[in-house]
Order: structure tokens, then C-alpha cells, then sequence
């Protein structure tokens, strides 16, 4: 039988009310929020409603190349941070795959920069300086094939996740995209 306790964190990742997964599984939110408290042992054929409304990649059939976003703004390692700032101001986002010409070798979110700042850091030096000197990890790459629950699981750990084929870069899916999709 699958963990129960994995509903509420399931519910919770794709931004559903107790009342909006019953209603998607067919039964009652007194009965969510029952299993979700522990305090009802529910029959298998109702968890299975459950598990399969949560599940909506297997559900919709939903990929990677259906929600991302194709034209993927980034950055440069040898770029400045005053240039990542401004991209992430003009395209409204919050983080950047850091390129080596084609190649992924991190990324740069708005949380380093403010956490640099925040340290009090000379904003002026740190504009000047450059991305790769502040970049996180690389993000996930996927295919444009990969389902909406894998997406989901990335995005639970990560930022935003790339989209490559064959080893360029086709589009980024972050959490606001597969949220698109969750209140569709």
C-alpha cells in the first residue's frame, strides 16, 4: 500500500486544498483530512483515488516540452552580476542558468545576490563582479519527454529545471509553469 504520509507533502507540493484533492478524487474532504491527521485507516480502493488525482502527469499525460518556456534567458560565467541583475529585472525571474558557452555550469538566483548583499557587501564591487565567482549548482536537465511527476520531484529540490536535446538547451521549467498546469 502507498505511505500515507506522502499525501499531505504531495498535496501540499502541487498547491491543492484538502477540498480541491477530494473533489479530483472523488470522495470527501473530511475523509483527506482524516488520512492526512493519521487518524483513519482508509480502504485501499479509496487511497488508490488519491494517489491517482496527485498523480496528475501519469493522469493528463502532461511533459516537459508542453509547459516549459522556450526562450531560456541566461548568463555567462564571465558576465557580470550587474548584467545577471538586469536580465532577471527585464525578463521578470528570479534565476539563471549560468552557460560556458553552451555548456550548464551553474546558476544564479536573486537569494545570492541578496545573501551577498546581506553580508555587507560593497553592492558597487559586487555588480562588477563576475557570475562565476557567485554561481550555485547547475540546475536538473531532463528531456522533453519527462513526465510532470518527475518535473514536480526536481522542482520540490531545485529552482527551475532545464529542458535539453541532445545536449542543447530547448527550454527551463520552473515552479510557476507546472503550477500552470496544477490549476488548469
Amino acid at each position: 500500500m502507498p505511505d500515507l504520509e506522502r499525501i499531505i507533502m504531495m498535496r501540499k507540493s502541487l498547491g491543492l486544498t484538502q477540498t480541491e484533492l477530494a473533489k479530483r478524487a472523488g470522495t470527501s474532504q473530511s475523509l483527506i483530512a482524516r488520512i492526512e491527521a493519521g487518524s483513519v485507516d482508509p480502504r485501499y480502493s479509496k487511497v488508490v483515488k488519491i494517489f491517482t488525482a496527485l498523480d496528475i502527469g501519469k493522469k493528463k499525460g502532461i511533459t516537459a516540452k508542453e509547459i516549459m518556456t522556450t526562450d531560456v534567458v541566461n548568463v555567462q560565467t564571465v558576465d557580470t552580476m550587474r548584467t545577471a541583475v538586469n536580465k532577471m529585472k527585464k525578463h521578470n525571474v528570479s534565476q539563471l542558468p549560468v552557460l560556458e558557452g553552451r555548456n550548464q555550469r551553474g546558476s544564479i538566483s536573486e537569494g545570492v545576490i541578496m545573501n551577498q548583499i546581506s553580508k555587507g557587501g560593497n553592492i558597487a564591487a559586487i555588480s562588477e563582479r563576475k557570475v562565476g565567482e557567485y554561481m550555485e549548482e547547475p540546475l536538473p536537465q531532463v528531456n522533453p519527454d519527462t513526465n510532470i511527476g518527475t518535473l514536480s520531484s526536481l522542482l520540490e529540490h531545485s529552482k527551475a529545471v532545464l529542458v535539453t536535446d541532445k545536449g542543447t538547451i530547448r527550454g527551463i521549467v520552473t515552479k510557476a509553469d507546472l503550477l500552470k498546469v496544477v490549476r488548469a
